[in-house]
């Protein structure tokens, strides 16, 4: 099976390893933790009224959809540098700048990316966020429209697309 551009999610190295360390983290030793507190708790007596088993059983059910967000987030990263777009669209790794109903004093750049990338010094969106699937495949100069919440369409003009540089 190929992946598509959109279902890759692009890490540098280091985001990998804190994903896949946390994983690690999560389905070992935070495990077992969680297990003896429930089995603890259980041991106080009647279920239907002891918060310390309930919030035990609601801290393992958040853990475990960690554990699976971030086996399936691993299971698709590719780790180094996003390649450069061969035709100049905008894909997944790169620096978007972009303006609002063409406005180019009304702009915003960001990277294109998965949440888990992210860093202190871009705005990140996703790929699968509305202006992230708005931009995305559109080149440099095209208007791209996106949803937003209230169900209006919003449209931006592609100012430059670049590949992230970390």
């Amino acid at each position: 099976m190929t992946q598509t551009s959109e279902d890759v999610t692009w890490l540098t190295q280091e985001a990998y390893t804190k994903l896949k360390d946390e994983l690690e983290h999560l389905s070992g030793p935070a495990r077992a933790e969680i297990t003896v507190k429930i089995a603890a708790a259980r041991e106080e007596g009647d279920l239907r009224e002891n918060g310390g088993y309930h919030a035990a059983k609601e801290e393992q059910g958040k853990q475990e959809l960690r554990i699976r967000q971030l086996t399936q987030l691993l299971e698709k990263a590719k780790v180094g540098e996003a390649p450069a777009s061969t035709d100049g669209a905008v894909a997944p790794g790169m620096v978007v700048t972009i303006a609002f109903d063409g406005d180019e004093d009304d702009t915003t750049t960001f990277l294109l990316a998965s949440r888990e990338y992210a860093s202190a010094d871009i705005e990140t969106y996703s790929p699968q966020s509305p202006l992230g699937s708005g931009v995305l495949g559109h080149k440099v100069g095209e208007v791209a429209q996106y949803e937003l919440p209230n169900g209006k369409k919003a449209s931006v003009t592609i100012l430059k697309a670049d590949p992230y540089n970390g």
